[in-house]
Formats: C-alpha cells, sequence, structure tokens
C-alpha cells in the first residue's frame, strides 16, 4: 500500500471517530493536501480540520468538498477576522464591477450577471464606463477643480484653470480659442484623427501638436488642448488624463473591497494584516516569464532555483507563459507540467510554504488571444498538483493580494504593441520605461490600446481597470527587464527568462523592494 492510500485510510478513520463520513474521492483531495507533510504534522491538521467541521454545523454527516476547502482556508486565517487572507490569488472572472454614480458622485457595485458573449450595446458601455471613470478623477485635479473660495477671495488665484470642454460644446459653435477635450483618441477616417467622448467627436490637426510623456495610441483616452475652428481642433498639447493616488481615488469607494476576494471590506484597512506585512520581513515573492517548460536547460534551471529556494521558501513562484514554444497537443503541455513537479521533489519545505501560480500566455492552450484570458485547463495539472498541492492556475491577468497590499500580474507583450501604434514615438528614448509606466498608470487600464492591437471581453473589462491604483503591476514582457514607480504604484517588468540568461525578479513586500535575481551558470545543486 502506497503512502496516499494509507493517508486515505488514516482520514477515513480519523473522521469516523469524530462523527463523520467522506468518500474516497474527497478523502483523495484532502490527502493531498496533507501529503508534504510529515506523520506529526498530519495528525495535527487532521484534529483541527475536524474541529473545524465540527463548528461548520453540518446538515448531515457526510463532508463535501466545499466544507473540506472552507475548512483548510481557515487554517491561513488564525487571528484574522472573517474573509482576511494572509495571501490570495483572485481570478480575473470574480473581480467586482463598480459604475460611477453622477448623483451622489461614488461608484456602486454592479450585480448584473456577465457573460463572455453579451449583448451588443456592451462594446459602447464598456469603453464609456472607462470614459466615466477617468473624466471624474480629471475634474478633481487640481487644473480643472474650481477655485477655493475664503473670504471672497480665490485660494488659488495665480495657478491657471483650465475648463474641460464636451465634444458637443464645440460643434456647437464657430470658434473657441482655448480648448481642452478628454476623449477617446481614434481614427474615423483614413488618415484623420479624432477625439471622442459620449457627446460626440471633432476631428484633430496634430500637425504642430506637442505630445507630452507616454504612449499616445489609438485606443487611449487623450486630453486634447487647443483652438477650435471650423470644425477642426487644431492640437497645441496632447497628454493623458492626470494620475490619481490610490488614497485619493479608494475615498470614493468607502471600505467596499472594489479589489476582490472574499472578504466584505478592503483589505487596505486591516490593522492584523498592516501588522503582520511588517513583521514578515522574511516573505518574498518571485516573478518569471517567458517560462518555456520544453527546453531542458530551462528545466535544469528551474530545478536550481526550486532546490535553492527551499531552504528559505517565499510566499509565491509566479512562472508565466508561454510554457512550450510549439504545443501541438494538450498531452505534450500536460507532459511538461508533470516534469515541473518532478523538479521539486526533494523540496518539501519548498512545496509546503509556496504556492505555485501558473499564468498563461496567448500562445498556451486552450483560451482564445482575448483578455482576461482562462487558466490552464485543470486536466492538464492534474500530475503536477499531486506532487506540488499548492499549485494554482491562474487566469490572465490575475491579482494577488498579499496582506493589504495589492498586486497585478499580467503576461502580455505590450511593450512591442505600444511601439508599433503609438502616433508618436518619445524622443527620451533613454527612459522609455518611464513612458510605459506613465501609459498605464494615467490611462487607470492594463491595455489602452485599440481592440484589435488586443481585444478585450467587454463585460470583463474591469478586471484591466488599474483604478484605484495598485502597489505593484508585474508585466511579463519579453523586452528588456525594468521597475518604475510613479504615484505609489510600482511598475515591474520581468523580461524573458529565457533571453535574460535566466534573471528574474524577486519582490520583498515588507520593505516594498524589488530585487533583481539570476541563476548562474556555473551553479550546480544537487
Amino acid at each position: 500500500m502506497d503512502e496516499l492510500a494509507r493517508l486515505r485510510k488514516r482520514i477515513t478513520t480519523s473522521f469516523k471517530l469524530s462523527g463523520f463520513i467522506i468518500r474516497s474521492e474527497n478523502s483523495t483531495f484532502l490527502a493531498e493536501q496533507l501529503l508534504p507533510f510529515d506523520a506529526t504534522e498530519r495528525e495535527k491538521w487532521l484534529t483541527i480540520i475536524a474541529e473545524n467541521l465540527q463548528g461548520q454545523k453540518l446538515s448531515t454527516p457526510h463532508v463535501e468538498r466545499n466544507a473540506l476547502e472552507k475548512a483548510i482556508n481557515e487554517l491561513n486565517r488564525v487571528g484574522l477576522d472573517e474573509g482576511e487572507t494572509v495571501f490570495s490569488l483572485i481570478d480575473a472572472f470574480c473581480v467586482p464591477r463598480y459604475r460611477y454614480n453622477l448623483r451622489n458622485k461614488k461608484f456602486d457595485r454592479d450585480t448584473n450577471s456577465r457573460q463572455l458573449l453579451t449583448q451588443p450595446r456592451m462594446k459602447s458601455d464598456y469603453m464609456q464606463q472607462r470614459y466615466s471613470m477617468l473624466l471624474q478623477k480629471t475634474l478633481r485635479h487640481d487644473l480643472f477643480a474650481p477655485p477655493v473660495i475664503q473670504d471672497g477671495v480665490s485660494v488659488d488665484a495665480l495657478a491657471k484653470k483650465f475648463k474641460l470642454q464636451y465634444a458637443e460644446n464645440l460643434l456647437a459653435t464657430s470658434t473657441v480659442k482655448e480648448a481642452v477635450v478628454l476623449g477617446l483618441l481614434t481614427q474615423l477616417k483614413e488618415g484623420k484623427f479624432y477625439v471622442e467622448d459620449p457627446t460626440g467627436c471633432v476631428e484633430l490637426d496634430l500637425s504642430g501638436a506637442r505630445f507630452h510623456a507616454g504612449f499616445f495610441c489609438e485606443g487611449c483616452f487623450v486630453l486634447a488642448e487647443g483652438s477650435y475652428a471650423n470644425g477642426v481642433l487644431k492640437v497645441d498639447g496632447l497628454g493623458f488624463p492626470p494620475a490619481e493616488p490610490a488614497s485619493s481615488s479608494r475615498a470614493f469607494f468607502g471600505t467596499a473591497n472594489t479589489w476582490g476576494g472574499e472578504s466584505a471590506k478592503l483589505l487596505k484597512y486591516s490593522p492584523r494584516l498592516q501588522e503582520m506585512e511588517r513583521s514578515n520581513t522574511e516573505t518574498t515573492m518571485v516573478f518569471l516569464s517567458d517560462v518555456r517548460l520544453d527546453m531542458p536547460v530551462v528545466m535544469e534551471k528551474l530545478r536550481q532555483l526550486f532546490v535553492g529556494y527551499d531552504n528559505c521558501p517565499p510566499q509565491a513562484i509566479v512562472l508565466m507563459g508561454p510554457f512550450a514554444a510549439s504545443t501541438r497537443s494538450h498531452h505534450e503541455l500536460r507532459h511538461h507540467l508533470d516534469a515541473l513537479g518532478a523538479l521539486a521533489a526533494g523540496c518539501e519545505q519548498l512545496k509546503k510554504q509556496s504556492d505555485l501560480i501558473l499564468v498563461p500566455s496567448c500562445e498556451d492552450p486552450t483560451a482564445p488571444n482575448i483578455l482576461p484570458r482562462a487558466p490552464l485547463p485543470e486536466c492538464l495539472a492534474v500530475g503536477l498538483r499531486k506532487l506540488w498541492p499548492r499549485t494554482q492556475l491562474a487566469t490572465n491577468p490575475c491579482r494577488l493580494q498579499y496582506c493589504t497590499q495589492q498586486i497585478v500580474v499580467c503576461r502580455l507583450d505590450l511593450m512591442a504593441k505600444f511601439c508599433r501604434n503609438t502616433l508618436h514615438f518619445p524622443t527620451d528614448t533613454s527612459h522609455i520605461e518611464q513612458h510605459f509606466s506613465r501609459t498605464l498608470i494615467c490611462q487607470g487600464h492594463l491595455v489602452p490600446i485599440h481592440p484589435i492591437a488586443m481585444p478585450v471581453h467587454w463585460d470583463y473589462d474591469p478586471a484591466l481597470w488599474l483604478y484605484p491604483l495598485p502597489d505593484l503591476i508585474v508585466m511579463g514582457d519579453a523586452c528588456q527587464s525594468f521597475s518604475s514607480t510613479q504615484h505609489g504604484c510600482t511598475v515591474l517588468n520581468t523580461g524573458s527568462f529565457v533571453k535574460s540568461k535566466f534573471a528574474f525578479k524577486v519582490y520583498i513586500p515588507s520593505t516594498r523592494t524589488i530585487e533583481d535575481s539570476e541563476i548562474p551558470s556555473d551553479m550546480d545543486l544537487t
């Protein structure tokens, strides 16, 4: 009798003594979760799980899988309130959706059901919601907010103010000397660009425009400043909607959980999690992209990585695809994932304490090249999960919650898309990462480009929002790795694990710092 079978038998006996009945498939599931622990710890966790099940007051003695999962999750919440977790992975398709309410100037939760194949009206609706999000924070900015009056005198009388115009206002007049319009940058006619908002569209003359920092692609929302005459806005300056710190944005959501997860309240405000975040100084997260499991040299480097981290396991190891250069069949990818699990043989501490998170790329099966992208099929990771029970299959993008910190992970070659589609390439190419980060942060969106360049599911567009700004955005882009911090949000690009001679990034949440790491070519761990 193998160890798994013996553990299943022990679980069945233990549950019977506690008055429960467990079916074989559920005992197998629990055995796989407990298998990495030694005999003493298994008995301890069996007792704790049984006590938790008794506290759940099940209607029948039969223990179902959902009750087991709830009990296991409770093990990570000792000392925390209901719904609070130290670390969690949030599916993109479960991210809550909010709509801006013009009357009370707040964001309200949208509880309507969502579908992948949704109604045609959503094609315009999701862009209008993105526009509303950008408009409300733009109107609050110092450049556009009404002057503050104290004792009959304007406090900021010397500061230049702008009045935001709508397309219909310009179309209803013949000339406007100074006009600023917020709208979608679009090409309605070949070679002619327009700025479009919900009230109409205005043709742009960009011949003398001065472009601010960032990538100005069709599909971005821009602030166009210039003079309007004869139906054309002659643009003097083209910029992005102003960025807003997350602390200011969250004031318009209250304590509602806008990030996702089980908690009803936003975990940003949890004092227990804040203390744990400060005290867990050894906690790290490891990020790798372009992890091609069909390359023997990559598998060897991953083995060295796992062995090296066995003595100091990180909170999570995030591997981003593509996981094979050319996957001709699902059987091949399943074989590669099984081999990935076998690499950690002997790394018991790592498998006990670290989550292995797999984020697919557009080249991985079986979902189409549309964001958000579904995770790898469960059937492909059966063998991997047996060898590494804490394996999690993530969507692309996905969200991570560590204590109070919010992290977005996305595998996409976005830099190349920006460079190919921008109207104006930045002149300061030595700081190209600053332009990249500014584009994401000001747009408040992961893919602010035309849907033809990167299609999205209309009904799930809020899963791509970066508003309020997270603490960390991790991009798995094949271009040169970099990191840049703006308005309290760090944008990190991991670069390619293969092309960078096996370099990867390590994030330290307690200090919010990023370390560049590399597996040396002469490293040999046995």
